[in-house]
């Protein structure tokens, strides 16, 4: 029996042709790819093979049950429960502090407790210090085992000396093994740097790997590496593990012992301050409107992004057509970001554009066309047209706006 593969030249027809009613049966979604820090993410969307988890998450079936194995599922449509993992009398403690943006884990912060679930082992736990309240409802799948929420106005704000003060007394009450916060510019860089002075610790920084008691760290504008052993402090760099995704985990609520010291602040905090969304740059940028050959008045098109307070993108199409500056070219041709919400209008999604926006939390796509790529890839989708869709949101922000002013006065 010959193994040559043959060609289907039909399948490949219409595979090319975009308007054949088979297209989209014959695409073959992205399983993996290289992010932007070297780490290969994976899809679970285009898994074939799942089940949906509690979470809601399509979950992978690693028992080759539907692949047609022995143990064999009685439904198709049940739903597996993850193991969950509870620690009573944990041996050691790995305290994460992640920067909770917008109070929800960030994917940084579920990349940093990957390497913390790698240190804790199945003796360990991991301990996660939150500040302030949060809107988070998933630390159980994220890999947490001990939660400790600080709520208090002396965390509010810009107020690095006070919650180093809170860690001191984590670390006076728990003895953590190793602290890892991230290595990033929303908090955790500076006070995991604080914390390291405080504690005399020489910490690991820009950290993308641990692995047999070393950890390894950029250097050198990232050209170069540094391998050391694993210090008690570590400030990890995005991607440095895969998140947590096949256990759940306990979170059980706890407290601190003893109250912590006020600390009598050298800084005032005077709020924050307004900044032009357009001055920021995209790779920087929490929130992303972008544009693309779908986009026909583009006046108005600028015109939401002063509304949202966006910061503005575009695809490839867009810029060579002269709609958008190059610099505002989002993408693996262009520039890789990473917002929390990345908004794409009329973008069918082009591999070069996914891969730029791989590492966004939320992905929201407003299309005409219901099979485009952007669609399958995007978190919430709206079916229409952009031009009205755009004037909808615009409408609805500016009566919002006008309804706050109205209660304040």
């Amino acid at each position: 029996m010959s193994d040559i593969i043959r060609r289907d030249p039909r399948a490949e027809r219409i595979a090319r042709n975009r308007l054949h009613p088979l297209h989209a049966a014959l695409q073959t979604q992205q399983t993996q790819w290289m992010g932007p820090n070297g780490l290969v993410r994976k899809n679970p969307h285009a898994i074939a093979a799942g089940f949906i988890g509690p979470a809601g998450l399509k979950r992978i079936d690693r028992s080759g049950a539907q692949q047609g194995g022995s143990n064999k599922r009685q439904s198709s449509s049940a739903v597996v429960q993850l193991p969950l993992h509870v620690v009573e009398q944990p041996a050691f403690v790995i305290a994460v502090v992640p920067d909770m943006v917008g109070g929800r884990l960030s994917s940084h912060d579920k990349d940093l407790l990957g390497i913390a679930r790698q240190l804790a082992g199945a003796d360990g736990a991991v301990l996660a210090v939150v500040f302030g309240e949060h809107k988070e409802s998933s630390f159980d799948t994220a890999g947490v085992d001990r939660l400790l929420t600080l709520d208090s106005a002396d965390y509010a704000g810009y107020s690095p000396e006070q919650r180093v003060l809170a860690l001191r007394a984590v670390e006076s009450q728990f003895a953590p093994r190793h602290w890892l916060l991230p290595d990033s510019r929303t908090g955790g860089g500076e006070i995991g740097r604080r914390l390291a002075s405080s504690l005399g610790e020489r910490p690991a920084t820009r950290v993308w790997q641990v692995k047999d008691g070393k950890s390894t760290g950029r250097a050198g504008a990232g050209r170069e590496d540094i391998a050391r052993a694993a210090p008690r402090l570590l400030l990890a760099a995005a991607e440095c593990a895969e998140p947590v995704s096949e256990t759940r985990h306990e979170a059980r609520a706890v407290e601190l012992s003893d109250p912590v010291a006020r600390n009598l602040p050298r800084i005032e905090d005077l709020g924050s301050v307004a900044v032009d969304p357009a001055q920021i740059p995209m790779a920087e940028s929490e929130f992303i409107l972008s544009g693309g050959n779908g986009v026909k008045d583009w006046a108005l098109f600028h015109r939401a992004a002063v509304a949202l307070g966006a910061t503005e993108g575009a695809s490839r199409v867009a810029v060579d057509d002269g709609h958008m500056p190059r610099g505002r070219q989002v993408g693996a041709t262009g520039t890789w970001v990473t917002a929390r919400v990345y908004l794409a209008v009329g973008i069918s999604g082009a591999i070069q554009h996914l891969q730029g926006i791989g590492a966004c939390d939320k992905v929201v796509a407003i299309n005409l066309d219901p099979g485009c790529d952007m669609i399958k890839r995007a978190d919430m989708a709206v079916i229409g047209d952009a031009a009205a869709i755009l004037q909808a949101l615009i409408e609805r922000i500016e009566a919002h706006r006008q309804g706050a002013k109205l209660d304040a006065a």
